[in-house]
């Protein structure tokens, strides 16, 4: 299978599709905006405005052997109508990019065996993925995405108070997050669910207070909590199904 669309071409879906060219494999790639085109055709994306909300149809886009979702929509009826048409298209593998946000802070190490929020609508987008019978899916959740101008240091400005210091990161670098994908691929590693974050979990504080300081900035304020919530998110299934060895692995050393 060497031909590839990636529905949603941003901070991390168009570093996913430039790494899938050098690996040779063809790539048609989606954004929402028509201005975008140009750049990644510069890249040599076969390049499409798709938008999963609008009642379009798009299978152009769609005749591929794999379908890679990285869009950060949670609209369910969008969702729906891309399912109908990757049904009717020649899409036989799909790998959703979903997110560890899907756990509750339950004070424990969350395994993909773990419970979810049924609230979250990802939790809803997963199922549909995972109930179609007429392709096969991976959902891969991602921790938090750091890397190459997504700085943890920018993300609590104009004095916002970081909530639970006491509790637990969970981070995963975009470099992993790409090698992670190649590696599925490569190893047709599907039906599965996947969690997929670095093995070092510093506290809050400790890690915001060191990603600030890297970047010469002041320690930031942190909430006093009365009730102390946290999660660990496990990666052991992935790092033993695929053999996977991170590529940042301490946190502290971003």
């Amino acid at each position: 299978m060497k031909d590839i669309s990636v529905l949603g071409c941003g901070w991390l879906g168009k570093e996913i599709s430039v790494s899938l060219l050098e690996d040779g494999f063809s790539v048609k790639g989606s954004t929402t905006s028509e201005i975008k085109i140009p750049e990644l055709e510069s890249l040599g994306i076969d390049a499409y405005r798709v938008d999963i909300s609008e009642n379009e149809e798009f299978d152009a886009f769609l005749d591929s052997d794999i379908l890679i979702v990285s869009i950060t929509s949670k609209d369910i009826d969008g969702f729906e109508n891309l399912m109908h048409q990757i049904q009717d298209s020649t899409i036989q593998k799909v790998l959703f990019i979903s997110s560890t946000s899907v756990y509750p802070s339950h004070n424990k190490i969350m395994t993909e065996e773990d419970e979810v929020n049924s609230n979250n609508p990802l939790v809803a987008i997963e199922h549909l993925f995972r109930e179609n019978t007429f392709f096969e899916t991976t959902i891969l959740r991602f921790a938090g995405l750091f890397g190459d101008g997504r700085h943890p240091s920018n993300w609590f400005k104009d004095g916002r108070k970081i909530p639970q210091p006491k509790g637990f990161v969970n981070m995963i670098h975009r470099d992993d997050c790409i090698e992670i994908i190649h590696e599925i691929i490569n190893q047709n590693c599907w039906n599965q669910t996947f969690n997929a974050c670095v093995d070092h979990h510093p506290t809050r504080r400790e890690f915001y207070s060191l990603a600030s300081l890297a970047k010469g900035l002041k320690i930031p304020e942190f909430e006093r909590n009365e009730s102390y919530k946290w999660k660990i998110i496990s990666s052991k299934k992935i790092i033993n199904t695929l053999n996977y060895d991170f590529i940042h692995q301490d946190l502290l050393n971003i």
